[in-house]
């Protein structure tokens, strides 16, 4: 197998929206146990507000993960910003707050290791050019002064990615998969598609990956990353393939220091 193209600054391990599920996802409060945890790269993910604020939230709707209701992006910031974010998840978390990209770029420089991110740009509907021109424009704003530690964009939106490379080129891309067709010579398509947006990662489901799709990535010049691995035994046959990182929801398991 060919080695990984060019050094790669990100860690291995990646806690998912911040310390998988024993927080709030995407909050302060999730990337303060992630970080306590040991995790040195935390997954989140960023939308838009309806003034356009990049603020994060995996759904596209409120109901799920605050006291809100219906579409997020058709909130202003400051409707949003009083939303309570952590009572759905348990009591201790009553009262948390959504947060700003800004926010997350404020704790991620206050660690004394200056943690690394990966934002996945969630575009609501019909918003996926303006929400990775956005998101992108902001990140290279937010780490201007830290290039080294600049965020990993990731999407499962092409459209998405494609703002992102206009607005912001500089900042590293990685196109997010989550199932491949089963027409021959379909298996490449991928591949393509991350050439096409000048990724230089490609981030599969973990059943995805096998020898020869790490083959074909590392031939095409890009790094290897997984989503969502909660699973020991899979985590080894992941780690065994020489993938570059892997996103997991199982902080308090996973040591992040090893592998």
């Amino acid at each position: 197998m060919q080695p990984p193209p060019t050094p790669w600054p990100y860690p291995r391990w990646i806690a998912h929206r911040g310390a998988g599920k024993l927080a709030p996802e995407n909050t302060l409060s999730a990337f303060r146990l992630g970080a306590r945890y040991g995790y040195r790269m935390l997954e989140c993910d960023v939308r838009l507000s309806a003034d356009g604020v990049p603020f994060l939230l995996h759904d596209d709707d409120l109901d799920r993960t605050t006291d809100g209701h219906g579409p997020a992006g058709d909130r202003s910031w400051a409707d949003l910003a009083g939303l309570d974010a952590g009572s759905w998840h348990s009591p201790p978390f009553a009262g948390e707050r959504l947060s700003t990209l800004a926010d997350l770029a404020a704790f991620s420089r206050a660690q004394p290791q200056d943690h690394r991110v990966n934002l996945e740009l969630k575009p609501g509907p019909g918003t996926a050019d303006i929400t990775g021109r956005t998101v992108a424009r902001e990140a290279e704003r937010l780490w201007q002064d830290r290039p080294e530690h600049r965020p990993l964009l990731t999407s499962f939106q092409p459209a998405a990615l494609a703002g992102a490379l206009a607005a912001a080129p500089g900042l590293p891309r990685g196109l997010l998969v989550d199932r491949l067709p089963d027409a021959p010579g379909a298996d490449r398509a991928w591949l393509d598609t991350a050439a096409d947006l000048a990724c230089c990662a490609v981030v599969l489901q973990h059943r995805l990956w096998n020898a020869d799709r790490v083959g074909l990535a590392r031939a095409a010049g890009l790094r290897c990353l997984t989503y969502t691995v909660n699973d020991e035994q899979e985590a080894r046959r992941l780690l065994a393939l020489g993938l570059d990182g892997l996103i997991t929801d199982r902080v308090d398991f996973f040591d992040p220091q090893s592998g």
